[in-house]
């Protein structure tokens, strides 16, 4: 490319710009936040259809999602126990007597439909209101930006709800094992209030979808120069550790099912150190041609 040509591009960049900045000018802030209801307004929407769907299959939520892993017949206690027959590990077979749970308000049940159906719907609707948040930040975004960030809609939703799928079907079986038969003393009984049991399952189902997003967002902050893979190389070590540590503290006391729990966590970490290097990589490269 010649001088006047390389001349030329530069100019033709800076013009366009000058004219975004132009058109984002011409947008006062109350038309941002009009701008902003009416995504938010959608993505409520969404939320209320799929709750109202959620708590008209109570029996389906309930029975079969919610208080299913506490149950020796669910999927993951099943193979659990068959792969603890084949290696001849008792410690593998969890949730083998079912989990007592008690409600002790006169609306307890009600107001937990209600509050499980919520949850639902927000979950169910997590593609729509990614999407939502999407619409809202492209106009912001320049034309190469929006190029890299056009399949974030999909990544993030994926990512999230494997995520979630994660949480519940592996670590909130191992969370109830461990939790529902630890004993201070055997003068104690567990009895284990139907509040304390679904908010258990949602927050680790949920917090699982927030982890597996960890390449998501070491993208966007390393976008903004908040994040840098040196930073994530350094305390790499202490990461692995709080990993290990959650692993085994949830985890039977057998080394396969605490590497179950943290190899994925530790997979993702490094997924995110990869995308953290290639961002800033290419933001360094665009600085030095401009």
């Amino acid at each position: 490319m010649s001088e006047s040509e390389n001349r030329e591009e530069q100019s033709t960049k800076k013009n366009r710009k000058s004219k975004k900045i132009t058109e984002q000018a011409e947008m006062s802030f109350l038309d941002h936040l009009e701008e902003l209801r009416w995504h938010i307004i959608r993505s409520a929407l969404a939320i209320v259809v799929f709750a109202v769907a959620a708590f008209i299959l109570k029996d389906f939520i309930f029975n079969t999602v919610i208080l299913n892993p506490r149950t020796p017949d669910f999927w993951t206690n099943r193979m659990l126990a068959r792969l603890g027959d084949l290696v001849g590990s008792e410690a593998l077979k969890i949730n083998q007597k079912p989990l007592e749970i008690i409600s002790i308000q006169i609306a307890g049940q009600f107001m937990t439909h209600i509050w499980v159906s919520i949850i639902a719907g927000m979950i169910l609707s997590s593609p729509v209101i990614f999407y939502e948040f999407w619409r809202f930040i492209k106009p912001a975004l320049y034309a190469n930006e929006k190029k890299y960030a056009s399949g974030a809609v999909f990544f993030t939703t994926v990512l999230f709800l494997l995520g979630v799928l994660f949480g519940y079907f592996l670590i909130v079986p191992l969370s109830i094992h461990f939790l529902g038969s630890y004993n201070v003393s055997g003068d104690v009984a567990n009895q284990i209030n139907l509040k304390s049991y679904i908010g258990s399952v949602t927050s680790i189902s949920l917090a699982a979808g927030v982890v597996f997003l960890i390449p998501i967002f070491s993208f966007f902050l390393s976008k903004v120069g908040i994040l840098t893979p040196q930073f994530m190389k350094t305390y790499r070590r202490h990461a692995y550790v709080i990993m290990l540590l959650l692993s085994a503290i949830i985890t039977p006391p057998d080394i396969f099912s605490q590497v179950m729990v943290c190899f994925p966590l530790v997979f993702l970490y490094e997924i995110g150190i990869i995308i953290s290097r290639r961002v800033v990589k290419k933001r360094e490269k665009e600085l030095d041609e401009i």
